[in-house]
């Protein structure tokens, strides 16, 4: 679930569409995009740590995942565009395996990997988008639907946008919004599925078929949530200005409310007012991450691009970010493109992360039983980051190479290494192929 916040602050990023800023006369108008084009994008990802949530903070983070996505534009006539968005990603993890812990032949352990069902899994996203330029191309307007589906989620979003370029286009401001109404299927720990409403505590099957070690009157105060349902509503303006022939800026605001299920119903919590309970060397929950029903949050960003010369452009930027959970956040980053050759461009960047953590963190059995709200979530905690990135790309705008009727035109490969300062650490390789229809 921790791609859907990474996916709402995507969506909500300001997108600059100098590309479809072109001159135009009453005798000649030049179409906003001249033939369909496709895009393959791929990536590969691989993290591990020592802080799942999952198990209450501690415990392994090894996860892998594949995502494959194609996008399709194609072009409707001279103005409009209307772009297919579809992915699919599948993962394995450590982690969320062990939402059922007591499933496999193995002890249980929160650093070693249960085979039980929440282990894998699959998430899928269609996306419809469509956009119209004005004769002058100095008016866009957009709008999307998407749907996308995980086995514990379903969630439908629609979104619009208009951009405005004048001053020859060389300032453009632009105003975005998008809702996302989402629907939990919540699962929870297995310890505690016995003492739902209905339930037969300690009589259960996982009880009776196994032993528990230290506090054996286990007996948490476990209740599920009433509303499984959660919506988010974004707002986002941006402002964009040539400052010269060699430099120019941007400036983002992003607004985002969400209110609903916002905790994740099968990320343990521990108190340390509680006796512990054990099977094998598995803690069983005291509860499950309680958070508030609403969060409202805000970050305002700025890029500035200088172009040196035709070998080297340097890109920057900068975002603040506060929310009223606590969280505070800078983010820098910096990119030096270089242009090899007419066809060959290497990109070196570099990005820091750091924030403070939500008013509700605390580390394994931190928290007390007394408190309203609770998490133990890592990604929610102080910590700060480095990303060091390596990418190259190729472009060929003849498409000299062909395959059945789509010419290549891009390939790029991306190289990530991500760090963390809380034992968190990841790598993704990334591939985009841009095909143009002859």
């Amino acid at each position: 679930m921790k791609k859907i916040t990474f996916v709402i602050f995507t969506v909500c990023s300001i997108q600059l569409l100098y590309s479809q800023a072109q001159d135009s006369t009453t005798v000649y108008k030049k179409r906003v995009l001249e033939t369909t084009e496709i895009d393959f994008l791929s990536s590969y990802y691989s993290q591990d740590g020592d802080n799942a949530a999952v198990s209450g903070g501690i415990g392994t983070e090894e996860l892998t995942d594949v995502t494959v996505t194609f996008i399709v534009s194609i072009p409707l006539n001279d103005d409009d565009i209307l772009t297919i968005d579809a992915g699919v990603s599948a993962y394995t993890s450590a982690s969320s395996s062990n939402v059922g812990p007591f499933d496999g032949s193995n002890p249980a352990d929160p650093f070693v990997a249960s085979s039980g069902a929440s282990g894998a899994d699959l998430w899928t996203n269609l996306t419809g988008s469509y956009s119209h330029s004005s004769d002058d191309r100095n008016d866009i307007w957009s709008a999307k639907l998407s749907v996308s589906a995980e086995y514990d989620y379903f969630s439908i979003g629609v979104g619009g946008s208009y951009a405005k370029l004048f001053n020859e286009k060389n300032t453009e401001v632009s105003v975005n919004g998008n809702i996302y109404v989402d629907t939990w299927n919540a699962l929870y720990p297995t310890e505690l599925r016995p003492f739902t409403e209905g339930g037969n505590g300690l009589n259960s099957d996982l009880f009776t078929q196994n032993v528990i070690i230290g506090n054996t009157n286990y007996s948490p105060d476990f209740s599920v949530f009433d509303d499984e349902g959660r919506n988010t509503y974004a707002l986002g303006f941006g402002f964009s200005q040539i400052l010269s022939k060699n430099l120019q800026g941007s400036l983002a605001l992003d607004l985002v409310m969400q209110d609903g299920l916002l905790s994740t119903p099968f990320q343990r919590v521990y108190f340390s007012d509680v006796a512990d309970s054990f099977i094998d060397n598995f803690h069983l929950a005291d509860d499950i991450e309680r958070l508030p029903d609403s969060r409202f949050k805000v970050a305002l960003g700025g890029r500035l691009n200088y172009y040196i010369n035709e070998t080297f452009v340097v890109r920057t930027f900068y975002r603040y970010y506060f929310d009223d959970w606590g969280i505070k956040s800078h983010t820098a980053s910096v990119e030096l493109p270089i242009k090899l050759n007419d066809k060959f461009t290497f990109y070196p960047s570099y990005r820091f992360y750091n924030q403070t953590a939500v008013d509700y963190f605390n580390v394994y059995e931190g928290h007390l039983s007394t408190s309203e709200f609770y998490t133990s979530d890592y990604d929610l905690s102080k910590y700060s980051a480095n990303q060091f990135s390596f990418g190259v790309s190729y472009t060929d705008i003849f498409t000299k190479f062909h395959i059945w009727k789509l010419g290549l035109k891009s390939i790029d490969l991306k190289y990530t290494q991500y760090d963390r300062d809380n034992t968190l650490s990841s790598n993704i390789i990334t591939a985009g192929f841009k095909f143009v229809m002859d």
